[in-house]
């Protein structure tokens, strides 16, 4: 039976991820929709992502805050070495002008499914790019690319003279879109309200993200350019390159240097075997039945006051139950009334 599933899984459609944009600079909510993703696909059982593929944009795109190719190519490169699947592509920064999105999706589903069916030249020569998985030609079966987006890009398709229509048209019907959304969102009405997006809408894989992150790239540039921290908000790799490459007007501080980061390595190497017990505790070491001990509470210590503690309460957070020399006098007195009716009986 495992056989059998292995073989099933083995056989299902195979995509692969593309993102297009800025990365100036890459934040790990760009990666995240990665693994959000290929989660979904894998949970749903319908699809095999082979990998996942990140496209900057050319310089002369000209947006506020874009830093040089060069630069955002060298970022994404180091937030991606932890990930054994996601690679850049510097395909789109290396033309002579701006591409349109349509043409970044055509030349790397061209050049997968042509290097899957015949080698090529740059395969003769041993170049291939490095954003092609290994093991693609287990399989003859062609990959379809489908381009990897947050819902504000498809909200973008509304706005007049950014998209043509010919290109929403094409992207959506010849390769497909995965919108990473938010809690609370409404892209269906969306896509209702669009002519071309309804009429593909078979093509549109929405993905609820239950774990919002509203880390933009703007948001990094602004603490960056304020002297604030954002550490924790990108890779400190990614921060120590834009520290010492000076960009986007840094005058943050609180950057982590590339020494440090290998001191802290050699550090973990070293002390990963030298935990301590008390380190490993935790609240079900306790000791099942904790010894009496009088306790008491707000102000001195009553001079033969009773405690009782409640010993059925194993375990840190004991309830305790203090009982002063008063109140032990007032149920004594309570007592003798009812002692003095049963002699009388």
């Amino acid at each position: 039976m495992s056989g059998y599933i292995e073989e099933t899984t083995c056989m299902l459609p195979r995509i692969a991820l593309i993102a297009c944009g800025c990365f100036s600079p890459p934040t790990p909510m760009h990666l995240r929709m990665f693994e959000i993703a290929r989660d979904h696909f894998e949970m749903q059982g319908t699809h095999k992502v082979v990998c996942g593929i990140i496209s900057p944009t050319h310089d002369t795109y000209g947006k506020k805050g874009l830093a040089p190719s060069l630069d955002r190519c060298a970022m994404i490169k180091l937030a991606v070495q932890s990930s054994s699947w996601i690679r850049l592509s510097d395909w789109e920064v290396h033309q002579t002008h701006w591409m349109k999105t349509r043409a970044v999706l055509q030349h790397h589903q061209n050049y997968l499914n042509n290097y899957i069916n015949s080698p090529g030249d740059e395969e003769t020569n041993g170049v291939l790019p490095g954003w092609l998985p290994m093991g693609l030609r287990e399989r003859r079966d062609p990959i379809r690319l489908k381009l990897l987006c947050g819902a504000d890009l498809l909200e973008s398709f509304a706005v007049p003279g950014l998209w043509a229509n010919e290109d929403i048209e094409d992207i959506v019907a010849n390769h497909g879109l995965v919108v990473i959304t938010r809690c609370g969102s409404n892209p269906e009405k969306f896509i209702f309200e669009s002519d071309i997006l309804t009429k593909y809408q078979r093509n549109i894989t929405l993905i609820t993200n239950w774990v919002p992150n509203e880390v933009s790239s703007s948001l990094v540039r602004r603490l960056l350019g304020r002297g604030q921290s954002v550490k924790y908000l990108l890779d400190d790799l990614v921060l120590s390159y834009i520290q010492r490459q000076g960009l986007y007007n840094v005058k943050t501080k609180y950057i982590t240097a590339a020494n440090h980061l290998t001191y802290n390595r050699v550090y973990m190497d070293k002390n990963k075997n030298t935990t301590t017990k008390q380190q490993l505790m935790d609240e079900t070491d306790s000791p099942a039945r904790q010894q009496a001990q009088r306790v008491f509470c707000c102000g001195e210590t009553p001079i033969g006051a009773a405690t009782k503690l409640l010993l059925n309460r194993a375990g840190p957070g004991q309830a305790v139950q203090v009982i002063t020399l008063q109140e032990e006098q007032q149920e004594s007195q309570s007592k003798k009334p009812k002692i003095a009716q049963v002699q009388q009986v």
